[in-house]
């Protein structure tokens, strides 16, 4: 009997009683399924939290200074110094000062939620978003504490109704007139509070404004992600050759970080397979013992088939080829279960990116299956003896 054959029987079969042959897939069903969810929604997350990192600036590295006591300080020209003596590994950095509970006027109209943090003339290599009109902080601006700012999309629409207008226009920070000199690039959300709900000034007049004489947080960028690495660990050595303690000062790499939660969730994707895959193994169960109970069906079938001259193989492959067709349309039915699950899942505001890799996986899982819970059924019935065969009633 060849392979054509063995499946159109296998298929006759599965019809002749479709609801006991929905219920012996139902755990392969289930399982693909449930693989296909966990991974896609798993990897879902993964996407938009390296997404949310990433738009921190993959090669950035920042240090924020806790200590400071005698002589035992770093402020902005030592830092550039630090860019300056290592080009291979850096490639700038920008000091940061954040201004907080300032006002901030157009006119009658005030913003209370906007964030104001001072910077320097390589903020845009550090920046997560780029200018969309005008220019951003400049030397000029930081050297002679030029009163200019860039403002975020929301900050421009609210003051002056487009991004556009605002350019030129004045608003006033604790009571300093401000000439908007750039504006961002708008950002997905784009609201109140968010990351284009923000002004830009040079770090030499947000320490005026803020009344704090010191820089405490400083951004690098790094030359590319390969020595970002490398370029922290220099970064540490200077910082620890001045403080002596590693509890003066904080470096945070956004490179180490994305790649330690690529290793978390990848372990957390074959857990959560692993944990799916077990109604995978349930299923298998069912279909062996259906086609066992099969077998007892059929014995006086198998009984005339062997003595009109079928061998041995040719009843076994018959039932193997029955159970892989059992689990392969299981896993075929999962696959589309599964990916309108995931495709339903968004709706509820729960990112899920389907998996192609976990669909090719768990199909072909659910296909051994087949297999392997079939040749159990499918030997017993090979190795069955015609003549009480035969005899069966």
């Amino acid at each position: 009997m060849n392979v054509k054959q063995s499946l159109t029987m296998a298929l006759k079969s599965l019809m002749s009683s479709k609801m006991r042959s929905f219920l012996t897939m139902l755990g392969i069903i289930i399982g693909v399924a449930a693989v296909i969810v966990i991974v896609s929604v798993i990897n879902g997350v993964t996407s938009d939290v390296l997404e949310n990192f990433e738009s921190l600036g993959a090669t950035n590295i920042t240090v924020s200074i806790r200590g400071r006591g005698g002589n035992r300080s770093v402020d902005v020209d030592d830092m550039q110094n630090l860019v300056d003596e290592n080009p291979t590994l850096l490639k700038s950095m920008s000091p940061t000062v954040t201004v907080s509970g300032a006002s901030i006027k157009s006119g009658s109209e005030t913003l209370d939620t906007t964030s104001i943090k001072g910077v320097g003339e390589y903020y845009d290599d550090v920046a997560t978003v780029d200018v969309e009109y005008g220019r951003g902080v400049t030397y000029a601006d930081c050297e002679y504490r030029l009163s200019n700012c860039i403002v975020g999309s929301y900050v421009a629409k609210e003051f002056f109704g487009t991004s556009e207008n605002a350019l030129g226009n004045e608003i006033k920070i604790n009571g300093i007139s401000f000439n908007i000199v750039g504006v961002y690039k708008e950002q997905a959300n784009s609201k109140e509070s968010s990351t284009d709900d923000a002004i830009v000034i040079p770090y030499t007049v947000a320490k005026k404004i803020s009344g704090n004489g010191n820089v405490n947080t400083f951004t690098f960028c790094a030359l590319n992600k390969d020595v970002a690495q490398m370029a922290q660990q220099k970064i540490e050595q200077y910082l620890y050759g001045v403080f002596s303690s590693t509890d003066a000062y904080t470096v945070i790499n956004m490179s180490s970080i994305i790649d330690t939660i690529n290793e978390v969730t990848g372990t957390m994707s074959v857990m959560g397979a692993v944990v799916a895959g077990i109604s995978l193994l349930v299923g298998g169960i069912g279909i062996m013992n259906i086609m066992l109970v099969s077998v007892t069906e059929r014995t006086r079938e198998i009984g005339v088939r062997k003595s009109l001259g079928a061998s041995p193989w040719d009843i076994m492959s018959q039932f193997v080829v029955e159970a892989i067709t059992t689990s392969s349309i299981g896993g075929i039915l999962g696959i589309i279960f599964g990916a309108v699950a995931c495709y339903i899942i968004t709706f509820l505001d729960i990112k899920a990116k389907l998996s192609i890799p976990a669909v090719f996986i768990s199909f072909t899982v659910s296909a051994l299956i087949g297999v392997a819970f079939g040749y159990f059924p499918a030997k017993k019935a090979a190795a069955l003896n015609p003549i009480e065969a035969l005899r069966h009633d």
